[in-house]
């Protein structure tokens, strides 16, 4: 299934996409107040298509995409994720993954602007795999990791790289207002075969400037599971963004920064495209 947040007359839902229209499911489960909500509930999910007959549906001219989940508890981001990209920064193997955290406010959706703040012209892509969490769990092994996995989405980490780099921590550079694209949608686990085969591509303005196959992940998605269930208790809904491969505009020669006016693609195979324009601060 594909799943979305969206904006309906200015009301808030969640549903499930096919082709090119929404079916609202917050008529289906009105004790069930977004899609993080629904994805805790195993039960709500397996009769998703039995009910979906009764489901009032809109075609997507009549809604607006929100990001597919508007209020995570947690946003993860995973750093220097693919060989690819820690050979172009020259970083050192780690031991561990190198993670930071990103504000629920930060996120835009699918069609949304990401916006370059009015202090810096740095604004840098980064298209990645986001894992969305269903089963909540504290200590789960990577045995047991995709159990916890509700669904898989585009994500574009957009950086402020001068900020990103005031100090070791990153967390200013990755936080700046609407920059953390995340969309159109996500699609469940059962959807996507062999995940390791799918590859992620970024486009500027239609040229590809970034591509990798989820196999060249450093660190996969049940060791990025447990890692981080180890020190928190990771909740339905909750996102980790996995990392970005080679070919972002830093390092880049000459460099290759987003700026007003141009579009930017993240497309998943398997998944979907997640495009966005960029305009300035106003």
């Amino acid at each position: 299934m594909k799943l979305a947040s969206f904006l309906i007359n200015g009301r808030s839902c969640f549903g499930l996409v096919e082709d090119d229209h929404a079916y609202d499911l917050s008529v289906l489960f009105p004790d069930t107040p977004d899609l993080k909500t629904l994805l805790a509930d195993a039960s709500k999910i397996s009769v998703i298509k039995a009910k979906l007959a009764s489901a009032p549906f809109y075609s997507f001219d009549e809604i607006q995409l929100l990001p597919v989940i508007p209020n995570p508890e947690k946003i993860i981001c995973v750093g220097l994720n693919y060989e690819s990209h820690r050979l172009e920064t020259g970083m050192p193997e780690m031991a561990h993954p190198v993670l930071f955290t990103r504000f629920s406010s930060t996120q835009v959706a699918h069609g949304a602007p990401i916006v370059r703040p009015n202090v810096s012209e740095k604004l840098d892509f980064e298209g990645e795999l986001a894992v969305i969490i269903g089963q909540s769990g504290r200590h789960i092994t990577r045995e047991n990791a995709f159990l916890h996995v509700a669904g898989y989405a585009c994500y574009n980490d957009a950086s402020i790289r001068d900020w990103q780099m005031h100090t070791g921590q990153f967390t200013p550079g990755k936080n700046f207002d609407h920059t953390g694209a995340f969309g159109p949608w996500m699609v469940t686990p059962d959807e996507i075969e062999n995940l390791e085969s799918q590859t992620v591509t970024t486009r500027l303005n239609g040229a590809q400037v970034q591509h990798a196959p989820f196999s060249d992940l450093i660190f996969d998605i049940p060791a990025l599971v447990e890692y981080i269930s180890t020190f928190c208790t990771l909740v339905a809904g909750d996102i980790i963004v996995t990392g970005t491969p080679g070919g972002v505009g830093v390092k880049r020669k000459p460099r290759l920064y987003m700026k007003p006016g141009d579009v930017i693609e993240v497309e998943i195979s398997g998944i979907g495209v997640l495009s966005n324009p960029i305009t300035k601060e106003r």
